[in-house]
């Protein structure tokens, strides 16, 4: 099966330091790809230019078989590419439905006046948006909580949120960037069935993520990272016994454990 998303040699620099240096490698559908390495290994910077928040300055970025590297976001949005962020990007004074529901706008093809007019295809695809979002927001298990105010809910299902609303986008690749972060294990528990769950519906995931336990345990294929350059690649027991990527956690984190 070949790849919805690969990178080739791609690199980025801030004054004089190269942050990403010659990173490649592919996912395809239905695959769980986690790139890690210790703090500062150049993890979300590779995530940013991926999903066109940064413009790389060497390598090339393709989605389903077409070049879209440097892409503004809203583009690759509609290309079939979404993604989460480290701190949440929740609208938290919203209820949980309209935070899900604004996930549909970049799929809208009507117009503002026909919104203001109230016309017949615009209430179409109000009364569409709601439904799709109230049947993501089961998928998260959140149908309950959907009238509530964002910012009452708990992190961790905070965190699902935001998975529910990038989920709107139907995307082809979805980018997680530590969605488990600040979770407590039951949390994180509910997080991990979510993201195998996507994958299994054919959706390719690539995802950082600092809670090795969870990568380990749901990771086909994982990418290591260290001072902007990749250092490892392979399935989890394989990188786990890595000496390179043992020496690279050491007097940082503990070294990843594919048994863990």
């Amino acid at each position: 099966m070949s790849a919805l998303l690969s990178i080739e040699g791609l690199g980025i620099g801030f004054g004089g330091l190269r942050a990403v240096d010659d990173v490649s490698f592919s996912v395809r559908a239905g695959e769980i790809l986690s790139v890690i390495g210790p703090n500062g290994a150049g993890k979300t910077t590779l995530f940013n230019m991926i999903s066109g928040v940064y413009r790389p300055d060497a390598g090339r970025v393709t989605l389903d078989g077409q070049d879209v590297t440097a892409m503004e976001p809203h583009l690759l949005a509609r290309r079939g590419l979404s993604r989460t962020f480290q701190n949440l990007q929740i609208f938290q004074s919203m209820s949980v439905l309209d935070n899900a529901i604004a996930g549909y706008h970049l799929r809208e093809s009507g117009s503002v006046l026909a919104d203001l007019l109230a016309l017949p295809a615009s209430r179409r695809r109000a009364r569409d948006a709601e439904a799709g979002a109230r049947a993501l927001l089961a998928r998260v298990g959140l149908e309950r909580a959907a009238e509530r105010e964002a910012g009452n809910l708990s992190y961790g299902a905070l965190k699902r949120l935001e998975i529910a609303r990038a989920l709107a986008l139907d995307p082809k690749v979805l980018l997680l960037d530590e969605p488990a972060a600040g979770c407590n294990a039951v949390e994180t528990e509910e997080i991990d069935h979510l993201i195998a769950e996507v994958a299994a519906s054919g959706v390719a995931i690539l995802l950082v993520e600092h809670d090795m336990k969870l990568v380990m345990r749901i990771s086909n294929h994982i990418v290591v990272l260290d001072h902007g350059e990749k250092i490892a690649e392979g399935d989890p027991a394989t990188v786990s016994r890595n000496p390179a990527v043992i020496a690279a956690y050491l007097g940082t984190e503990e070294a990843p454990h594919a048994d863990g």
